[in-house]
């Protein structure tokens, strides 16, 4: 048995949502890649053989070195056993399937995640994933509902706990007392939802968008003020800065949470200044590509 197969089989047990990563068919190597289009709130598995066991890409860009990347929740994955999680996996070890196209082989690999840590929830601050998108998929900042124009900053806002000091403007949080009124536009099963942030818990937000299981990771974007809010009117699309993934319904009122980017963001700069070069995701833009 080979030393990739050992560690292949250990992830594959550890894996949260029980599927066995790497498992599945596998396309011919003589057959050309078809374009394939990547963009945020598209479904992924982790097994060809279980898609009902799927989450959802909240944004797709290029990090500092020049790699397609996508973003996902943490705890969509889990490793008890502490090999693979909260480290870089350069390894493919870890195939992502579009859960709809499952045909195509896969768009790419976990690159990192954080374990859950025993949490229902996932990680409180840095419940997040990073894939490697192969080099043959198309990036598109346009979703089925959701465009994604840019990374939202926020000048003056906290800074997140994961920020180095000091913090960059795409590290700070949004406000969520009672005299500001910044909304979330979320894009997930339920459809899409908007509605304000009710509670800001360390880079975590509270807020009304509905979303359900499956939408983990999935993208939410900052209402800009003045902009148009989703409606039958528009084909209930909006756009505005990406903002977030989707987290976890809690107990509480409104019972939806949604991780930050900035949270995400800060990690991501924290962990390649301890170690330059060597994290995917790095320096995270979303892509410009329509």
């Amino acid at each position: 048995m080979s030393g990739m197969f050992r560690r292949l089989s250990s992830l594959a047990a550890a894996v949260a949502v029980t599927v066995t990563l790497g498992a599945g068919t596998a396309r011919a190597a003589a057959q050309e890649p078809q374009e394939k289009r990547v963009h945020n709130a598209m479904q992924i598995a982790f097994d060809p053989a279980r898609p009902e066991a799927f989450c959802t890409i909240g944004a797709v860009g290029n990090d500092d070195y020049g790699r397609k990347i996508a973003i996902s929740a943490g705890h969509c994955l889990s490793d008890p056993t502490g090999k693979y999680a909260d480290r870089e996996i350069p390894e493919n070890i870890a195939p992502v399937y579009h859960r709809q196209d499952l045909g195509y082989g896969p768009i790419g690999y976990v690159r990192w995640f954080k374990d859950p840590e025993g949490s229902m929830t996932g990680h409180l601050t840095k419940d997040y994933m990073v894939i490697e998108l192969v080099p043959s998929v198309t990036l598109s900042s346009q979703g089925p509902h959701l465009k994604q124009t840019g990374v939202l900053e926020v000048p003056g806002g906290t800074a997140s706990p994961n920020a180095l000091s000091p913090a960059l403007n795409n590290e700070r949080l949004l406000g969520a007392a009672w005299f500001n009124n910044n909304e979330l536009v979320v894009s997930g099963q339920l459809g899409v939802w908007y509605g304000r942030i009710t509670n800001n818990d360390r880079g975590v937000y509270q807020a009304h968008p509905k979303h359900k299981a499956g939408d983990s990771g999935g993208p939410t974007i900052w209402h800009t003020p003045g902009s148009a809010y989703p409606s039958e009117a528009n084909g209930f699309k909006a756009e505005g800065p990406w903002a977030g993934i989707t987290k976890a319904i809690a107990l509480g009122i409104p019972p939806y949470l949604y991780t930050s980017s900035a949270n995400i963001l800060a990690d991501l700069r924290a962990r390649d200044t301890a170690d330059p070069a060597d994290v995917f995701g790095a320096g995270f833009e979303v892509t410009t590509n329509p």
